[in-house]
């Protein structure tokens, strides 16, 4: 398990082993504009500002190209953390909570981890 943050808003949460950060991002009760969750439309790019990422399915290049990648720019919906990262979402993205009971568990579980 490892901690993913999200930028700008600041909201911090686990991911679980194995987990994309687009599937640990709803188990918590929250979201960000995706697309088809296959890695196939890119509609989900986020930046990676620190961590590493990595992807058990191929991600075509013509929707993450070796200069995105190099850029540190990951698809949510696919890039698996390696330990603990932190992401920022792209311009014109926000995070929402569509799951506040979730978020509250998740928020509950964060907090019991620290202790």
């Amino acid at each position: 398990m490892g901690l993913l943050r999200i930028e700008p808003a600041g909201v911090s949460l686990r991911s679980r082993e194995d987990e994309p950060m687009l599937a640990a991002l709803a188990r918590c009760g929250y979201s960000h504009r995706f697309g088809c969750r296959r890695g196939g439309c890119g509609t989900c790019k986020v930046e990676l500002v620190s961590g590493a990422v990595r992807y058990p399915a191929p991600v075509p290049e013509q929707v993450l190209t070796a200069a995105e990648r190099a850029a540190g720019v990951c698809v949510s919906c696919r890039a698996v953390p390696v330990g603990d990262v932190v992401i920022r979402l792209r311009r014109g993205d926000r995070l929402r909570c569509v799951a506040p009971i979730l978020a509250a568990l998740a928020a509950t579980t964060m907090e019991e981890g620290e202790r």
